[in-house]
């Protein structure tokens, strides 16, 4: 079965207590399943520098998140994204508009597995040239 592939990147408020973040991090995580999205891979980054103040903050979680669904899916999250408080930023590209969902799981999980077999060695696969959509929320 194709679908869209997507990526959404955001901040979560840094002076977040740990349950609470983990519960953004569900919030969203179910979100995409609950909209018949499937979840490919979620990335947490950790709190890193800002570039420059977001609502005030020189911090932020940064979360990355991989998925694959129908168009719909993106203005369920960003509606989402966007009233929820504890998010400080947001953005989404779409990479592809057809995509195999059970091939990107394995493809995901393989690079895990060279990573931690070669670290010194394995490769970031980056996105450079695929993106066609972007959606930014303040």
């Amino acid at each position: 079965m194709m679908m869209k592939y997507y990526e959404t990147l955001y901040l979560v408020n840094p002076n977040l207590a740990d349950e609470d973040y983990k519960d953004v991090l569900t919030k969203f995580s179910a979100l995409i399943e609950k909209n018949k999205g499937v979840l490919i891979k979620s990335d947490e980054w950790g709190k890193k520098s800002l570039a420059y103040p977001v609502k005030k903050f020189d911090r932020g979680y940064y979360v990355l998140l991989q998925y694959c669904g129908e168009p719909s899916i993106t203005s369920d999250l960003r509606r989402d994204l966007k009233l929820d408080d504890r998010i400080l930023k947001y953005q989404t590209v779409k990479l592809s508009d057809s995509a195999d969902p059970e091939k990107l799981i394995r493809e995901a999980q393989d690079s895990v597995e060279k990573v931690v077999e070669q670290p010194e060695t394995a490769e970031k696969v980056g996105s450079e040239g695929l993106e066609k959509e972007v959606e930014n929320g303040v």
